[in-house]
């Protein structure tokens, strides 16, 4: 097993996830992996990576529709496709995609069932971050220049999404404390010390298990 240092950030919209996986991965001098993990499957597999964004962490749609939308996407004739739906095989590369990343270098991960992927691995510390929902609204009136109601809309529709493709595809559920080795409300802390405090966490982890 490897024992690259391994952080998954699992994250409600406008909490700040990404940007406190950034800053880890920053101090620790390791990799960051977001939407970089998207162009890795993409290449691993063969699969456009146009299509992978697309389907990012977007709840499963029916096989039917998934066939002729995927098929049309594509190219290809549709009975390549009777085995899986494409959104069934963007999973699974991204799923291998990540168990290579973790294989390969010390990194943070963020989203993507990324804890799940990893959940057999010792080295991984998996991390959820939330808040509360006006904390997020401000964050993204300020990031993109939103209404406080267009703000929450988009927040509303994110965190469903999120929830439904983690919900589908793994055996837990999406921002339940249980699945996680830690959760942090970013809504009492600064970014910075919640970024502090999963190092520490990761550190005494390790200690705990030497």
């Amino acid at each position: 097993m490897s024992k690259n240092t391994v952080i998954t950030i699992g994250r409600q919209l406008g909490s700040g996830g990404r940007e406190i996986g950034q800053i880890i991965a920053k101090k620790l001098g390791i990799s960051f992996y977001d939407k970089e993990l998207l162009s890795e499957a993409a290449k691993k597999s063969g699969i456009a990576k146009e299509l992978f964004e697309n389907h990012d962490e977007k709840p499963t749609k029916s096989f039917l529709y998934s066939l002729v939308m995927d098929t049309y996407a594509l190219g290809y004739s549709s009975s390549a496709f009777t085995d899986m739906p494409l959104n069934h095989k963007i999973f699974l590369a991204q799923f291998d995609a990540i168990k290579n990343i973790a294989d390969r270098e010390s990194c943070v991960i963020v989203g993507r069932c990324a804890d799940y992927a990893l959940e057999d691995y010792d080295n991984a510390l998996t991390v959820f971050v939330h808040a509360d929902i006006d904390y997020r609204i401000r964050r993204i009136c300020r990031r993109h220049n939103l209404t406080k109601d267009k703000a929450k809309e988009e927040i509303l529709k994110t965190d469903k999404q999120r929830s439904s493709y983690y919900n589908y595809y793994t055996s837990k559920r999406w921002g339940e404390a249980e699945g996680y080795h830690l959760c942090i409300d970013s809504g009492v802390i600064s970014i910075e010390d919640a970024a502090d405090t999963i190092i520490d966490f990761y550190q005494k982890k390790c200690r705990a298990k030497s």
